[in-house]
């Protein structure tokens, strides 16, 4: 199985999937910070994919998408976009109605 072939896999392992530099816990830049802030400010549970530990995944997940940059947001297998358009959702209250739409389940959470 080629590059292609897995990061294919990974794509559609889960119902959100963030190919991200660094973890959910410990993002490793900024842009990659910012989008997990903001899911789970939303509410959904995601898988992160540490590019920064697969020089192939890192590579193949850009071309993959034809979108030269990380952190990459999936939602059942389609992609989404960057930092830039996962911030331009949310901030518009795109975000969570999309997700919705999709079938994705979002948890409760406290309202303060």
């Amino acid at each position: 199985m080629g590059i292609r072939e897995d990061i294919d896999a990974i794509v559609k392992s889960g119902d959100v999937v963030l190919f991200m530099k660094g973890t959910p816990q410990f993002p490793q830049c900024g842009f990659s910070g910012q989008v997990v802030q903001i899911l789970d400010h939303v509410g959904v549970p995601f898988k992160g994919v540490n590019v920064l530990e697969n020089d192939a995944v890192r590579q193949g997940i850009k071309d993959y998408a034809n979108w030269p940059t990380i952190p990459q947001l999936y939602v059942k297998g389609e992609f989404v976009g960057g930092c830039d358009i996962v911030r331009e959702m949310f901030q518009a209250g795109e975000l969570t109605t999309f997700l919705e739409e999709k079938g994705v389940a979002i948890r409760d959470r406290a309202i303060g």
